[in-house]
Order: C-alpha cells, then structure tokens, then sequence
C-alpha cells in the first residue's frame, strides 16, 4: 500500500510539474521548418529506445534468475553484475531519449 502511494503522490508532482512547462505560447517554439515529421521521428526514436532497453532489462532479469535456480550459492555475484548491467543499460536510454528529444 506504501509503494502504491509513494506512485501516485510522484504522478500527482509530475502533472503539477508539467502543466506550465507545456502553457508556452504558439510563436515561442517556433520551429525551423520541421514542423511535425521532425515530432514524429522524436516520438518514434524514443520509442524505439525504450522497446529496446526494456527487451534489454527484461533478458538480464529473465538470465539471471535462470542462473540463480541453477546455482544458488552464486546469488550475490549474479544480482550484483544484473544490477550493474541494468544500470548500464538505463544509462544509456536516458542518453538516447536526450539525443531523441533535442534532434
């Protein structure tokens, strides 16, 4: 019940957040003539990105438990290096999603 609260208090924060970030005026983002096939490949990019990092996390979690019902007493070794794989792997979409949202 905690976790359930501490999820929609972080929603509720975000959309208070976000409501003045997304109240600009028309002409101040004005873009360079790209218009809304430059959104679109954003959109896709970031898509991609995620599709991507989440068959990533999903495949380490998936191994790594296949590797700790195999060998039990190596459990802190496995979900040490999962952890640090994965961490690796969130790194690297939150650097694609930039790069997605700046082009």
């Amino acid at each position: 019940m905690f976790k359930l609260t501490k999820i929609v208090a972080f929603c509720l924060v975000a959309f208070v957040i976000a409501v003045p970030a997304f109240a600009q005026a028309d002409d101040a983002g004005a873009d360079a003539g790209g218009g809304f096939s430059m959104n679109l490949g954003s959109a896709l990019g970031a898509g991609l990105v995620m599709i991507g990092a989440g068959i990533g996390i999903g495949r380490i979690g998936g191994q790594a438990v296949e590797g700790i019902s195999r060998q039990p007493e190596a459990t802190g070794n496995i979900q040490t290096a999962m952890i640090i794989a994965a961490a690796l792997i969130e790194g690297a979409t939150f650097f694609a999603l930039i790069v997605c949202m700046i082009a």
